[in-house]
C-alpha cells in the first residue's frame, strides 16, 4: 500500500467512512490543478486533467471518460485502482453513486466540490458527510507579486446593469472581470481570488468570512461555480442566480478580443507551421524534442506562455487523446504518425488551441484513410450552419457513421469554448445536454473531431473558431497535409471548402 492510500485509509476510519470522494481540483474548482496540489493525482498516479475517484472499504474506482480511458489503463497500478471507463452519455456522478450501497454515508471534501454537485448527489438520496480540509492537501501560499493589466473593457462598464449583490468565485470570472492575469504558472493566466460586486462597485478578496459576517442583505450566487464550503458559509443570505452574469459577459467576446485572438493564432499557426518543418527535416527526434522546440517556436513568436501541456504523441501514443509524457524514448522512425494538440497565451491571456497531425515520410493507405475520415468530419461539421452545439456534434458523427473505419472510434466531444481557460463554457459541443445552447455571435470555440485505435494511431484535427454574424469562421489557418489525404474519398463540395485552408 502506498503511503497516500494508507492516509486515506486512515482518514477515512478516523471519519467513520465506508465511501470517500477524492477530487482532482482545489477551492476554485479548476480544471487544470497543478500534479503536486491533485489529490487525484497524488492517490493514483494518474495524470489526466479530470477524473476523479471514489474510496470504497475493497476498492479504489478511478472514473475517466473517453479521453483519458488507455492513459488511465498505462498510468495506474491495477492492484490498486480500478478504472470505470466512463462512455459517451454516461454522467459520473450517476455512475459513482451505482457502487455506493443504500444508506452509505459518502464523504465529500466540500471546498472542491459545487455545491450543484452536493445536490446532485443529495437528491439522489447520496446520504452525505462534508469534510473540511482534504488529508492529501499541500499548504501552497499563492504569490500575487505576477499579476499584470491587460487590456479589456473597464470594471465599472462591465458591472453598470448588475443591480445584484454578486459574490464571484470562478477565477475565469474574476480574472476576466478585473481584466488581470498572472502567466507565471505554467498552463494557466488566471489569478487566484473571489471577488463580490455590491453598489455598483467591485473588489476582490481573498476569504468570505469576513465579508459574509459584515454583510446583512441577499448575496447572489452560482451553484455551478461555488463551493460547497463557501455555500454553507453564506447560508440563508444566498440568492441563487440562474447563471453567472460574469460567465455569459465572458463567453460573448468583444470585437477588441477577436481581433486579439486572430493574431494570436497568426503567431499559433507559425510555430506550428515552424515544428512541421522541424520535423520534416531533422532525423532521430523524439517526442521530448518536438515539444521543446515547439515551446521554443511559441516563445520565438511572442507566447508569454503555453496555455496547456502540449501534446506530442507519435504512432500508438497518438491514440491516448490527451497523452502528456512527451517521452525522450519515442524516436520517430520513417512512417511515423505524430498528433501534436497545442496552445499559448499572448499579450491578452487568451488562450489558443490547435491539433495537427503529421507523418515522417510516406504515410501508409491506412493512416491516409483515417486522417481523411476525420477531415471530412471538420470540413462537415465546420460549413454546417448549425448555431447549437449539440447539432454541430451530430453533423461529425452523421459523417463517420456513413464512412466507418473498423477500429476506430470517435470516444469524446467535438469541442468546447475557449477564452481565459483552454475550456471554457458556454458554449460546448458534444452529446451533452449542455451542447443544447446557442453559439451566440462572439462565442469562440473548437471543432476537433478524432478517431482513434490503441493498437495503431489516433488522428485528431481541431481548429479554433469563432461566430460572427451567425457564420462559423475558423481562427486557425493552418493547412492539413497534401500527402494524408485521400483526395479520392472526399466529395466536390469537401475539396471546395479544402481550400480555405491551403494558406500556409
Amino acid at each position: 500500500m502506498n503511503s497516500s492510500v494508507k492516509i486515506i485509509r486512515e482518514f477515512m476510519n478516523e471519519q467513520g467512512l465506508n465511501f470517500l470522494l477524492v477530487n482532482s481540483t482545489n477551492k476554485y474548482l479548476v480544471e487544470y490543478t497543478p500534479l503536486e496540489e491533485n489529490s487525484r493525482y497524488v492517490l493514483t498516479g494518474f495524470s489526466g486533467s479530470t477524473g476523479d475517484v471514489l474510496v470504497s472499504p475493497d476498492a479504489i474506482y478511478l472514473f475517466v471518460d473517453g479521453r483519458y480511458h488507455i492513459q488511465a489503463d498505462l498510468e495506474v497500478d491495477h492492484d490498486v485502482i480500478t478504472v470505470v471507463k466512463l462512455q459517451t452519455g454516461q454522467v459520473f456522478l450517476d455512475e459513482l453513486i451505482k457502487k455506493i450501497p443504500h444508506g452509505e454515508v459518502l464523504g465529500v471534501f466540500s471546498k472542491k466540490n459545487s455545491q450543484k454537485r452536493l445536490e446532485y448527489l443529495q437528491e439522489k438520496s447520496v446520504k452525505i458527510k462534508l469534510l473540511a480540509n482534504d488529508p492529501l492537501d499541500k499548504n501552497i501560499e499563492y504569490d500575487s507579486s505576477n499579476i499584470v493589466s491587460v487590456e479589456g473593457i473597464p470594471v465599472v462598464e462591465k458591472i453598470k446593469d448588475i443591480q445584484d449583490t454578486v459574490l464571484i468565485t470562478n477565477l475565469e470570472e474574476v480574472s476576466y472581470l478585473f481584466n488581470l492575469r498572472d502567466f507565471s504558472k505554467n498552463y494557466s493566466a488566471k489569478i487566484q481570488s473571489k471577488a463580490v460586486i455590491i453598489n455598483g462597485r467591485a473588489r476582490l478578496i481573498d476569504d468570505i468570512d469576513d465579508f459574509v459576517e459584515c454583510y446583512n442583505g441577499k448575496i447572489g450566487v452560482d451553484k455551478s461555480t461555488i463551493n460547497a464550503y463557501d455555500f454553507a458559509l453564506i447560508g440563508d443570505k444566498a440568492k441563487i442566480l440562474t447563471d453567472s452574469p460574469i460567465k455569459l459577459m465572458k463567453s460573448v467576446k468583444t470585437d477588441d478580443e477577436l481581433e486579439h485572438y486572430k493574431e494570436a493564432f497568426r503567431r499559433t499557426d507559425l510555430a506550428v507551421k515552424a515544428i512541421r518543418d522541424y520535423i520534416e527535416n531533422n532525423d532521430n527526434i523524439s517526442e521530448y524534442d518536438i515539444a521543446e522546440q515547439l515551446e521554443k517556436e511559441f516563445k520565438r513568436y511572442g507566447a508569454k506562455s503555453l496555455s496547456f501541456k502540449s501534446i506530442v504523441a507519435k504512432d500508438k501514443n497518438s491514440a491516448l487523446a490527451h497523452y502528456s509524457k512527451c517521452s525522450k524514448d519515442e524516436v520517430l522512425q520513417d512512417g511515423s504518425l505524430v498528433l501534436i494538440d497545442c496552445g499559448a497565451y499572448y499579450e491578452q491571456g487568451l488562450a489558443t488551441d490547435i491539433t495537427r497531425v503529421f507523418v515522417k515520410g510516406e504515410p501508409s493507405e491506412l493512416q491516409k484513410k483515417v486522417y481523411t475520415t476525420v477531415l471530412k468530419m471538420f470540413l462537415n461539421a465546420y460549413n454546417s450552419c448549425l448555431n447549437i452545439g449539440y447539432s454541430v456534434d451530430a453533423v461529425a458523427r452523421e459523417v463517420y457513421s456513413q464512412n466507418e473505419i473498423e477500429g476506430f472510434e470517435f470516444n469524446h466531444g467535438l469541442g468546447h469554448g475557449i477564452g481565459i481557460n483552454v475550456h471554457e463554457y458556454p458554449p460546448n459541443l458534444s452529446k451533452n445536454e449542455m451542447a443544447k445552447v446557442e453559439i451566440k455571435d462572439g462565442m469562440c470555440f473548437t471543432i476537433e473531431p478524432g478517431l482513434y485505435n490503441e493498437e495503431y494511431f489516433g488522428v485528431r484535427l481541431e481548429n479554433s473558431c469563432y461566430m460572427k454574424d451567425g457564420k462559423v469562421n475558423s481562427f486557425v489557418k493552418m493547412n492539413y497535409e497534401k500527402k494524408l489525404i485521400d483526395y479520392s474519398l472526399l466529395s466536390e463540395q469537401e475539396k471546395e471548402w479544402l481550400k480555405e485552408f491551403e494558406v500556409l
